[in-house]
Formats: structure tokens, C-alpha cells, sequence
């Protein structure tokens, strides 16, 4: 679907006043939910679009201000979501953008989120650390960065002044799809990065570093971007050993394959242990495979960081400053 027609799904909050399907066109098919709150309709809406020879999205295809309703561009804090690879990951990220306003008794910032669940196709299930199968990530890396490409362009065209792309397997390409956008491109590294900075954590070991650990499915592809922002606001960062990613990380995913939740719930706590016995102040989930896994009154869990809170706070934090 890459190479050829590109389904995409547009996820739209209704903020006020609440859209009546009769407002879009006729051809779309629209359904709602009320996943996030009762009191908040999120619309859905999916288009083919067909891409001509050159690879470009021919005119009729683009979607200009004057053809979407006048409404959805007129808060200026709308924020454009690329969907993750996971639909799950991009969902979790839009409950915790309603949750968080909503829990204050506010209403949900303005947001459009576009999501290509054919780009999962191109990838395998995790980026693997050690077995050498990461080939057919490399093999299809340019596809995947301007099907990401595309998606940001249309959200803009569509009127965010701002994106996110709530996925860490995205994030792998942040920097090459971020290229010349010209509005606010958030990252989840350096939200993370920023409120620890912001904490202002001492160091566990005295005379050394704060250190931080940061605990992904791959130790060079998807923690790179992580480390850089940690280091250069003055952390040590602390990955994984191969031996760890091998023998828990790798198994840990495999048993979610199966649905054997508790063995991998189990796993992940051996893998968080290793870290935290190396002094960190805290362990950083970098992997969508992992996120939400262990209860919220388990030990562990009370040690480690969901990038996704951070980058979402970042978000609302965004759209606030940008109100009207």
C-alpha cells in the first residue's frame, strides 16, 4: 500500500460546537466513539488516496482550507497527530491528551490525527537487537519515511500548527521526516529529557552523575535519539547489555506474541532490575511493546517513565500557549 494507494484514517476530536456528519462529504464513511469520555464524540473518517506517477497527491486529492469546514482550521492550537505503527500506541496517546484536560474538568485541545495502518506492513513486529533481522527495516526505509512525510504535510495543509508522532518505532526517523516542516515538531526525547531536568534529581551514588536508564526492544536504533537528549542535559545514560536484550528483552516480547502476559510482565521486571542495580534514578520505557504492561502499584512500575505522559503533557502545554 506504500508504493501504490495510501489509506489513511483521520481521527478528529469535536470540539465546540460538535460536528454533525452532514458537514463532511458524503463519500467519507464516519462512524464515533466515546473510548476516552462519554461527553466527547471522536469522529472518524478514512479516504484512499491515490498518489499520481510522480508520486505526488494529485490536486483533487489535497484537501485545501477552502474545501474543509471552516470550524476545524479555526483554533490556531491544533495539534497534528501522525499515527504510530501501533494503532494501539496512537490511541493510548489520545486517551492521555482527553484524560489529562479532562481530570482539571476542561475540555480537550483541538487535534487531527492521520493514521496509515498499512505502514505496519512494512515493518516486523519489534525492531530485533541482536539477530541481525532489523535488514528489512534498512530495506525499506525510504518508503517508510515519506509515507511519514506525507503524513505531516497533509496534516498542515489540513491546518496543525503543531505535530507529534506518538510512536517509538517512528521516532527512528523523527529527524528525516521533521526536515523542513514548518511548524513545531515535538519529540518525545526531548520531553523526557526536559522534565527530568526540570525534577531536579540527585545523583543515587554520591560523586557521580544523575544516571538514567532507558529500556528498549533495541539498544542502537531506538535509544539513540533518548541518549542524546538525556546526555546533553547532563545525564549518564544507561542501555542494556546484549546479554539482557538477548536472554529478557527478546523473550519478553515473544511471550506477548502468545498473550502470555504474566510471562512477560515477569521478564520485564528482570529487565528493569538490571537497570536500577546500576544506580539509575529512573528507568525510561523507550518501547510501545512495553508501555502499560506492569500494574500500576507494582514496584517496578513506580520506577520507570512512559514517554507518552511526557510527550503529552508537552502537547497540551503547546496548544495552551497557543489559544486564541
Amino acid at each position: 500500500m506504500l508504493d501504490g494507494g495510501m489509506t489513511m484514517s483521520f481521527y478528529l476530536v469535536n470540539w465546540p460546537p460538535i460536528f454533525s456528519s452532514g458537514k463532511l462529504n458524503k463519500n467519507r464513511r464516519t462512524h464515533y466513539r466515546t473510548r476516552f469520555n462519554p461527553s466527547i464524540a471522536i469522529q472518524i473518517c478514512s479516504e484512499l488516496v491515490h498518489p499520481n506517477e510522480g508520486g505526488k497527491l494529485p490536486e483533487s486529492n489535497k484537501i485545501s482550507r477552502s474545501q474543509t469546514p471552516d470550524p476545524l482550521l479555526s483554533p490556531a492550537n491544533t495539534v497534528g497527530i501522525i499515527g504510530g505503527v501501533s494503532v494501539f500506541s496512537t490511541l493510548v496517546f489520545l486517551e492521555k491528551l482527553v484524560w489529562l484536560r479532562s481530570r482539571n474538568g476542561e475540555d480537550s485541545i483541538p487535534f487531527v490525527v492521520c493514521s496509515d495502518p498499512a505502514i505496519s506492513g512494512q515493518l516486523p513486529g519489534s525492531f530485533p537487537p541482536v539477530n541481525g533481522k532489523g535488514s528489512r527495516i534498512r530495506f525499506n526505509h525510504g518508503i517508510i519515511v515519506e509515507n511519514l512525510r506525507r503524513k505531516r504535510v497533509f496534516l498542515v495543509q489540513f491546518g496543525a500548527g503543531c505535530i507529534v508522532m506518538p510512536c517509538h518505532i517512528s521516532h527512528a526517523w523523527q529527524f528525516e521526516v521533521s526536515k523542513g516542516c514548518s511548524v513545531p515538531f515535538l519529540n518525545m526525547g526531548d520531553c523526557v529529557a526536559r522534565e527530568l531536568k526540570e525534577a531536579k534529581l540527585k545523583p543515587i551514588q554520591a560523586g557521580s552523575n544523575v544516571r538514567i536508564g532507558v529500556l528498549t526492544s533495541n539498544a542502537s536504533q531506538l535509544a539513540g535519539f533518548y541518549e542524546e537528549k538525556l546526555q546533553n542535559q547532563g545525564f549518564e545514560v544507561v542501555l542494556l547489555d546484549k546479554a539482557t536484550l538477548e536472554h529478557v528483552v527478546v523473550p519478553a516480547i515473544e511471550a506477548l506474541k502468545r498473550k502470555d502476559k504474566e510471562g512477560a510482565r515477569n521478564l520485564l521486571r528482570i529487565a528493569i532490575q538490571v537497570l536500577l542495580v546500576q544506580a539509575v534514578n529512573c528507568v525510561i520505557l523507550a518501547s510501545d511493546e512495553f508501555l502499560g504492561l506492569l500494574p500500576r502499584n507494582d514496584p517496578h512500575h513506580k520506577k520507570c517513565i512512559d514517554p507518552m505522559d511526557a510527550l503529552a503533557r508537552f502537547t497540551i502545554k503547546w496548544a495552551q500557549s497557543n489559544e486564541a
